[in-house]
């Protein structure tokens, strides 16, 4: 069940920008994982990593549900509350915007304190917050195509996050989106205007993903938030509607930590997850030390990327026909606990 909320709730990021209006759409989503953490949400996200999850999105003013055949979730801005609604059991359960960003910091401090030993600062030495510097590259692709009776043409987006005034090859993170668009499709805003609402009143800077999942993330990647924020603000300013979204989000390092990052996505399925967190932590606070220390050994190989975890985002149909109904948790259904 936690799984299969995880995978529903991993898609927020893809749609492009809204009115308090509404709107319905039938949307196909896919989230997969690269490595040990790939393998264990594959082995319980079923379908929905494999071949991706059809859902239906309702938004009316200040009110959203997500339908899938198993599972929906209603998320109501007015009453800062989520419903996380069983279709099987015909049971909900509600958490407070409270309670999930109180588990949010709790996943960022966990993931914080997952971090191997020898990614922390040596004794007598503050740490620094580095400046960041973020490459940025749109261009078209030249391709186009009709993607569900929809006319569209491929955009290239690629977001580079690395420490400023070193090359991305001793570090950092590369977001690549090939995003096809079609002419803006203006009922598709109110989607994105709710996300960041959404967002907003949870304080938190997070783009896609299940909330408190992200934290986690991004607690042991001080780039993530830099890429997703990178690309939220360039994908609302694209002139057209996203159809069809693939991204793939991926760690570039040094030789040392890109062939130890190899190593840990190779390992068998029953390696502890924490591993994948300490490796990406001990490259952050890396690359977090002070300018002026130096290296050991100079840098003379050209250093490979690992993969960290693709996207694929579609939307099949649109409506603006929402009744009260289709915000609304199904007649007969009984709240259960926590």
């Amino acid at each position: 069940m936690r799984a299969a909320r995880f995978i529903a709730l991993l898609l927020l990021i893809s749609s492009t920008a809204i009115l308090h209006a509404e709107v319905k759409a039938d949307q196909k989503d896919r989230v997969q994982f690269e490595g040990i953490m790939g393998r264990m949400i594959n082995l319980f996200g079923g379908k929905a990593t494999h071949e991706g999850v059809i859902q239906t999105v309702a938004v009316k003013g200040n009110r959203k549900r997500t339908i899938t055949d198993t599972n929906s979730q209603i998320v109501d801005l007015d009453e800062e509350k989520i419903y996380e609604i069983d279709m099987k059991n015909k049971t909900y359960r509600v958490m407070t915007f409270a309670e999930l960003r109180r588990r949010m910091e709790e996943a960022r401090q966990k993931a914080k304190e997952q971090s191997p030993p020898e990614a922390a600062e040596p004794s007598g030495k503050s740490q620094k917050t580095p400046d960041i510097q973020i490459d940025f590259n749109l261009k078209p692709s030249g391709q186009q195509k009709n993607i569900n009776g929809y006319d569209c043409r491929e955009l290239v987006m690629t977001i580079s996050v690395h420490e400023k005034g070193k090359p991305l090859e001793q570090g950092g993170m590369v977001l690549t989106a090939h995003d096809w668009i079609a002419p803006k499709i203006a009922a598709m805003k109110e989607i994105d205007d709710f996300t960041l609402r959404f967002y907003q009143k949870l304080a938190g800077p997070y783009g896609f993903g299940d909330p408190e999942q992200m934290a986690a993330v991004m607690a042991a990647n001080p780039f993530m938030k830099d890429a997703i924020e990178k690309f939220q603000k360039e994908a609302a300013n694209l002139d057209g509607t996203s159809i069809l979204l693939n991204m793939t989000v991926e760690v570039a390092a040094p030789p040392e930590e890109s062939a130890q990052l190899q190593k840990v996505q190779e390992r068998e399925p029953k390696t502890d997850i924490t591993s994948v967190r300490g490796v990406l932590g001990g490259l952050g606070r890396r690359i977090g030390r002070k300018n002026d220390e130096k290296k050991e050994e100079p840098q003379t190989a050209t250093p490979g990327r690992v993969g960290l975890m693709s996207m694929n985002h579609e939307l099949v149909r649109i409506s603006t026909d929402v009744s009260d109904a289709d915000l609304a948790i199904p007649a007969g259904f009984k709240e259960t606990g926590k």
